[in-house]
């Protein structure tokens, strides 16, 4: 008997492994063609007036790493901390984070996230998954230990906003007093996720699959390969910028830029204020539904959604970082 028992078991563990392995190395990401890449507008990032842009500054993380970052000041008693989106910099806060500064609002800093930006590292790579998480706190805790702030708002855009979300979810949310949330990816499957959010990110699915099997069994060795790569415009990477985009992610900086798998739990954490911002004419996602999905989990937060805006548009229209300033400057209930 117990030896069937063990033959059994050793059979199944093969067929798992067997599948996880040919599951994670039966596809890689692709780079897709000029042709294929029409899904978001970055003209707005891109062509934004960057004559004013501050240095880079670093801050020292947990794991003795100097992470950049870039600091607006004018004053006030909050911090703000903006978080960019999938495969893009802190750059593109430029147009925000100054008006931001320049209305007294705080001071606003804002990382290019590890294994992002203009020289990382390891490009599109992190060391663990709850990596991110662990830099922003490092990033905020910096911040308070030169001056007390008296409250901190975290905001994020996109991939940054479900970072935020994450966050929120996890052990450093009691960080923030507030959050932006500006049309943040809450899960590949939520109802506010257009298919490949709007031919931006193209996964391997496959590659996924095979990955999270093994880490559900403790195997992260593979952690590093890449799964999921995005159509940045080819007129974005032939400009002067282009060496500073990540156009290819890790299994674990995709599975560490996001929600967790229950995103809904994370979401249901977010008991402090928070705004969530989008654009009606959003290329990702459905903006409509980001009021439905979200406050059935939590009644902390106010929706607005913006004509005539786009995805990036939420970050450099005068109108959407109007909205946002007007909110930051309220009471935090």
């Amino acid at each position: 008997m117990l030896t069937s028992i063990l033959i059994s078991i050793g059979i199944t563990l093969i067929i798992y492994f067997g599948l996880a392995l040919g599951f994670t190395f039966s596809q890689a990401p692709k780079q897709r063609s000029a042709a294929e890449k029409k899904g978001i507008g970055f003209s707005s990032a891109v062509d934004a007036d960057y004559s004013s842009l501050p240095a880079l500054s670093t801050y020292q993380a947990r794991n003795g790493s100097r992470l950049p970052y870039r600091r607006y000041e004018e004053g006030n008693d909050r911090l703000i901390v903006l978080i960019h989106g999938s495969a893009w910099h802190g750059m593109q806060f430029h147009p925000m984070a100054s008006a931001l500064a320049a209305r007294g609002l705080g001071t606003v800093v804002v990382p290019d996230l590890r294994g992002h930006g203009d020289n990382p590292q390891r490009r599109g790579d992190i060391d663990y998954i709850g990596q991110l998480e662990d830099d922003l706190a490092d990033l905020i805790a910096e911040m308070q230990s030169e001056q007390n702030y008296g409250e901190v708002v975290v905001g994020g855009h996109s991939s940054g906003g479900g970072l935020v979300v994450r966050f929120a979810g996890g052990k450093h949310g009691h960080q923030a007093d507030r959050f932006v949330l500006m049309a943040p990816f809450l899960k590949y499957n939520a109802p506010t996720t257009k298919p490949n959010s709007g031919n931006w990110a193209y996964p391997a699915t496959r590659r996924i699959i095979g990955l999270t099997m093994l880490n559900n069994v403790g195997i992260t060795a593979l952690n590093h390969l890449p799964v999921i790569s995005f159509a940045m415009p080819q007129e974005v990477l032939d400009g002067p910028l282009g060496s500073t985009v990540t156009t290819q992610y890790s299994f674990r900086l995709n599975t560490g830029f996001a929600p967790r798998s229950n995103y809904k739990r994370d979401l249901a954490a977010l008991q402090q204020p928070f705004l969530l911002i989008a654009g009606a004419n959003d290329e990702s996602f459905k903006a409509e539904q980001y009021e439905p999905v979200i406050a059935a989990q939590t009644k902390s937060g106010t929706y607005k959604i913006l004509e005539g805006t786009s995805h990036i548009g939420v970050t450099t229209d005068t109108v959407a970082i109007k909205a946002i300033g007007d909110w930051v400057q309220g009471s935090k209930s």
